[in-house]
């Protein structure tokens, strides 16, 4: 098959978790035998065409704008032409594949110009990470994401919980929509033997302070700020010995406000963005991770704090609870509230025994539930029977 992807990020252009999903998702495809064709955008030095694990990639120029949704058209025009071009010179295509609204009006008008059916990958919806529609920006976006649905042949999307999200919001029928979860590779965290541990564990605490963190965007559906009111009962079980790691870009100022007014600025160490390498290193030497998030369509931080083998306590919201299994493979809280998250949290650091058996669950549910290979087969799936339905109908 031939397969012509959408996506506006892609390594090296990291915004939130897209990017990951699409670069280690397609490579699996590629070793099944599928030639993929993927649309991205310009991005620093990265090469405008280069192949990146089997992958065909093509950035194309948008230009800046202060304007986002300016932007997102203009990116729009560019992937389109460059797709049109893509498709008439290296064509015929099978199947065109975008991932989530914002290179819906590309992915939507090569459909139907090259009558090529496509699919869509819905990673979150606007009604999700609002909790409702309020205002006009809400709106516009949440009719992106219908047009795609409607137009799209097939829906994939990475939780039970958010097929009955996209089924209510954005009026997709039941039986359209294949439930296909995210995937990680464990191989790429190091080991503690494999650097100086213990060295760079005190750039973050105190040897005798246990360390725990969240990493991710710092938006308030991410529920940082629930983490931060659950840190005083914990740092007063622990006698003190505990350090809040908070790692990631964008505006902290009043969640930094928030640590001093609660008075456990000393207990707190907000990083900013954090690299790969460091990241990598920093969670094979943390005691728990968590997650406290208000919405998350499936929770892939649960998955790379699996694969560092640390133990995770996060809420239960959106796609979380089922990738980690309460008391098995984790410890899941009640969502936007802070007493059931110190509780999370202190039957990690407290029962070193129990967090260890956890650990051991969690990474074996990787190669189980969350293997890319695994569920790259179950993407052909989808293609294949999208393929074969288009050969029956006359468009």
């Amino acid at each position: 098959m031939k397969i012509l992807v959408l996506s506006w990020e892609f390594p090296p252009r990291l915004v939130g978790g897209i990017a990951r999903h699409v670069a280690e998702l397609y490579p699996e495809l590629v070793k099944l035998g599928h030639e993929v064709h993927l649309i991205t955008v310009e991005f620093g030095h990265a090469p405008m065409y280069e192949v990146v694990d089997g992958i065909r990639v093509h950035r194309v120029p948008v230009g800046h704008n202060h304007d986002f949704f300016q932007w997102i058209g203009n990116m729009n025009i560019s992937m389109g032409h460059h797709g049109g071009k893509l498709m008439l010179e290296e064509g015929p295509f099978d199947l065109i594949h975008a991932h989530d609204w914002l290179v819906g009006d590309a992915a939507i008008a090569l459909k139907h110009n090259f009558k090529v059916p496509l699919i869509a990958t819905i990673h979150a919806t606007e009604y999700g990470r609002y909790n409702g529609i309020y205002n006009d920006e809400h709106r516009y976006i949440s009719g992106k994401e219908k047009d795609l649905v409607y137009n799209s042949w097939r829906v994939i999307v990475c939780s039970n919980y958010m097929r009955r999200e996209v089924a209510w919001a954005l009026n997709s029928p039941w039986d359209k929509v294949d439930v296909i979860y995210n995937g990680i590779r464990p191989e790429k965290k190091p080991r503690l033997h494999q650097f100086d541990a213990w060295n760079f564990r005190r750039r973050f605490a105190a040897d005798d302070e246990k360390i725990v963190y969240y990493v991710g965007r710092m938006s308030y559906e991410k529920g940082v700020s629930v983490l931060l009111s659950a840190a005083p009962k914990v740092i007063w079980e622990m006698g003190g010995h505990v350090k809040f790691v908070i790692i990631g870009g964008g505006p902290t100022d009043h969640l930094k406000k928030a640590a001093w007014d609660i008075g456990i600025w000393h207990h707190c160490y907000f990083t900013g963005f954090m690299p790969e390498d460091d990241l990598h290193k920093f969670q094979a030497i943390a005691n728990c991770a968590v997650f406290p998030s208000l919405y998350e369509p499936f929770g892939i931080v649960a998955l790379e704090s699996f694969a560092a083998r640390v133990p995770v306590v996060v809420s239960d919201t959106g796609g979380l609870p089922e990738v980690v299994q309460h008391t098995k493979t984790g410890i899941v809280t009640w969502v936007n509230n802070y007493n059931s998250l110190a509780w999370g949290i202190l039957e990690v650091l407290k029962n070193p025994g129990y967090a260890q058996w956890l650990v051991d669950n969690a990474y074996e549910d990787l190669e189980r539930r969350f293997n890319w290979p695994k569920l790259a087969l179950q993407t052909e799936d989808v293609y294949r029977r999208v393929v074969q339905e288009r050969v029956q109908v006359a468009w």
